[in-house]
């Protein structure tokens, strides 16, 4: 198979036209950055799939969006699958405080379409595509086996009002507790506020961060505040 060696795309509208199909978009995760992904991409008309590893969250997601979203339980055969049908495939899977899984190896990547697109939005987290690599604003794509990547870091900040706005309304309750309580306040809050911490005093609290740098995790329980 010839591949794609510029930056052009595919030249497919996602939502088709009447008697040519609408664009097939995969979504990995269907967290809140997979539930929006596939909501934006159906409601222009796109054919979506988006994968999880949660029934209950499948179940919810079920619920909430509209039937031409086909939603389907994790495993190695079905992505390889979809992936390789796909002209977007949406990376958007998250490991609280650990690098993401790698879900779409270079070997997938040659077996898609020409000129067909991922946006991997686990890029802060090291990706869940094998050849993600960070770009920024200014240079934000690259042509990996003649598919084209998004990579950017940081992508909210492309809309930088907005995203500081979003995320301030969801933090500043515990940032107002933390400056005048500390890290004690912090964990008094209950195990939702504790699991935020990472590192306090020179020890290691969050799992994923001592697994990712091979050092011992210390319980919260023997948190000296």
């Amino acid at each position: 198979m010839p591949r794609a060696g510029g930056r052009g795309a595919r030249g497919v509208l996602i939502s088709g036209v009447p008697g040519v199909e609408p664009a097939k978009v995969v979504v990995l995760g269907g967290g809140v950055v997979g539930l929006n992904a596939g909501r934006i991409a159906a409601g222009v008309g796109a054919q979506v799939t988006i994968f999880d590893i949660n029934a209950r969250r499948l179940r919810y997601l079920y619920d909430v969006l509209p039937p031409n979203v086909t939603l389907l339980y994790s495993n190695p055969f079905m992505i390889r699958k979809k992936v390789r049908q796909a002209d977007v495939v949406i990376g958007a899977t998250l490991v609280a405080g650990a690098k993401a899984p790698v879900l779409v190896t270079r070997e997938d990547l040659q077996h898609m379409k020409d000129g067909s697109v991922i946006v991997d939005v686990a890029v802060d987290q090291g990706g869940c595509t094998e050849m993600c690599r960070p770009t920024t604003h200014s240079d934000p794509t690259f042509v990996e086996e003649g598919v084209l990547h998004y990579c950017v870091a940081n992508m909210p900040g492309s809309v930088a009002r907005t995203s500081t706005f979003a995320l301030t309304n969801v933090t500043l309750d515990y940032l107002s507790v933390l400056a005048e309580a500390g890290v004690a306040g912090l964990v008094g809050l209950g195990d939702e506020a504790a699991q935020g911490v990472n590192i306090h005093k020179g020890r290691i609290y969050h799992s994923g961060v001592a697994s990712a740098f091979g050092m011992p995790r210390a319980a919260l329980s023997e948190m000296v505040v």
